[in-house]
């Protein structure tokens, strides 16, 4: 493949937030820790070095676990969880959903810009070994997320009710929706290559949290990406202390609450709201929130289940894999149990984090170096020809259709499609016709003001008719513009917000992966268009 970069505010596609935070804007400084650059990863990888030899011991021993019967073949993957053990051996981390064959494109992207990063990293130090970790979001229990996925466009959902936590869910009934998923892909190139890891990982009668592990370690186990599921007792019983502490004092609520509001004031929106109490209560069959009674005990919503404040703390003591943590909460969790340097997420999660920083400062865990993860679009030699051939370039692709199509028009015809020039001489004639109304009677300025106006409009809406009229006689370059813009931006977004990645692997196989770890470069902060 080729790539072409352009910046991310030419995309007219990300948040405000995210452009300012990428342009190092010294009002968001507040809010996050070192900014993502190599040399700063120096000063990060010193904040973790506080990470003890027994929170490694605990994370290599599950990780073997977690990793029983997979590592056979994949002697990268073993070796970098043998690493964990060494002082020197830090993280990378990148979190999502266990949505369903992989779920949009960006979720593949999220994974290469971590094992990119990591590389870049090693490089940079080659005193330390950074590991590339996908987080699996196992305890996440909004299964209507993740139930489905697109190919050519075209929707594929596993219609089943939820179930607690979507990692502890079943696959058995998977069967139907695997054969139509796999029918989507057609016969051609490595169509049954995909086929074949999508069999093995969702037609083995594993939960949802392993038969994903299975088929995103197939697809990246030669870059030694590690999967992890936290939603262990071994990772909860480290973390109990916490949970105790903020249930009963609300503090990360608190520190949220204003740090919001501080992003407010600054003109910046917020992604998350912190409840009082930020932990859901978690078992096989449901997840439901936990929150403060009016009479000072703990209910479980819709199970009828109470604790008093003693009972609570019992019950964290001796089953702390009972309380999940929210969305505030699991960022904090994360850090606590990973030798962790920079978390790598999407455009609303990099917002979202940045709401979190003094709540880790209160708890003293070092706040991770936060990078926006690579977005791209991937095309073809045809789509980019035709692109050049319109006299469009990778840049203006992104703007409005109807902005390409007036532009296109307005750069091939033959005519002149402006009333500028009459406007002109127009408003002249105005000027003298209000310096002579104003003469006989000065209180008839505005409504020789108000006749202005109304013919402003009514030429600025023949212009309109003149520019519709004219596009008849450019139809097919703008049913082209039309084709080129379905195919790079398929319902109106980016690419990897909607398409599976399936199409893609049928077409260039274990390729794809390689090529988007070469040409992502995540502390470059462009987005790139591969072809």
């Amino acid at each position: 493949m080729k790539a072409t970069y352009i910046d991310y505010k030419d995309t007219n596609s990300f948040s405000k937030t995210l452009l300012a935070y990428l342009a190092g804007d010294e009002a968001l400084s507040p809010f996050y820790g070192h900014y993502p650059t190599l040399e700063n990863f120096g000063k990060q990888i010193e904040s973790k070095s506080a990470f003890s030899l027994d929170q490694r011991t605990v994370l290599v021993q599950e990780l073997r676990k977690q990793y029983d019967g997979l590592l056979e073949d994949a002697p990268e993957v073993r070796q970098q969880i043998d690493s964990l053990q060494d002082p020197q051996t830090f993280t990378v981390v990148t979190g999502h959903q266990l949505n369903i064959f992989t779920g949009p494109l960006y979720f593949i992207f999220k994974i290469v810009s971590a094992i990119r990063l990591a590389q870049d990293l090693n490089k940079a130090y080659p005193d330390q070994h950074v590991v590339p970790v996908y987080w699996m979001a196992t305890e996440d229990h909004d299964f209507e997320e993740i139930n489905h996925t697109r190919v050519h466009g075209k929707k594929v959902s596993w219609d089943r009710p939820s179930l607690a936590a979507t990692g502890r869910m079943p696959t058995e009934d998977m069967v139907d929706v695997v054969r139509q998923y796999i029918g989507m892909l057609g016969l051609n190139g490595h169509s049954a290559d995909l086929a074949t890891l999508v069999e093995d990982a969702y037609l083995s009668g594993l939960p949802l949290a392993d038969a994903t592990r299975k088929l995103v370690h197939q697809l990246f186990k030669k870059y030694g990406l590690i999967i992890i599921d936290a939603d262990r007792p071994s990772f909860k019983r480290q973390f109990s202390d916490i949970i105790a502490k903020d249930i009963l004092s609300e503090a990360s609520f608190r520190a949220i609450e204003h740090t919001s509001s501080l992003l407010n004031e600054r003109g910046y929106a917020t992604q998350v709201n912190a409840r009082e109490v930020n932990f859901f209560y978690l078992t096989d069959t449901f997840r439901e929130r936990l929150v403060r009674t009016y009479d000072g005990r703990f209910e479980v919503l819709h199970r009828n289940i109470f604790f008093t404040e003693e009972e609570l703390l019992q019950e964290i003591a001796n089953y702390p894999e009972r309380f999940s943590p929210n969305v505030v909460m699991r960022p904090l969790y994360q850090e606590l149990i990973l030798p962790n340097l920079a978390y790598i997420g999407g455009g609303a999660e990099i917002v979202y984090w940045l709401q979190l920083k003094a709540n880790f400062d209160q708890y003293q865990l070092p706040f991770p170096i936060l990078v926006p993860r690579n977005s791209a679009i991937v095309t073809d030699d045809a789509v980019v020809g035709k692109i050049f051939r319109l006299d469009l370039t990778l840049k203006s692709i992104f703007k409005p259709l109807d902005v390409l199509k007036n532009e296109y028009v307005r750069r091939y015809t033959k005519h002149r499609l402006t009333l500028r020039d009459e406007w002109m001489e127009l408003n002249a004639i105005f000027g003298k016709m209000k310096l002579r109304t104003h003469k006989i009677d000065p209180s008839l300025g505005p409504s020789t003001e108000a006749v202005k106006a109304r013919l402003k409009k009514a030429i600025n809406s023949l212009e309109k008719k003149l520019l519709k009229s004219d596009k008849r006689n450019h139809q097919e370059g703008l049913i082209q513009i039309e084709r080129v813009k379905d195919r790079l931006f398929p319902g109106g977004g980016l690419q990897e917000r909607s398409e599976n990645f399936a199409t893609l692997y049928v077409k260039y196989g274990d390729v794809l992966i390689a090529d988007l770890v070469t040409y992502f470069n995540p502390l470059d902060f462009k987005f790139t268009i591969l072809y």
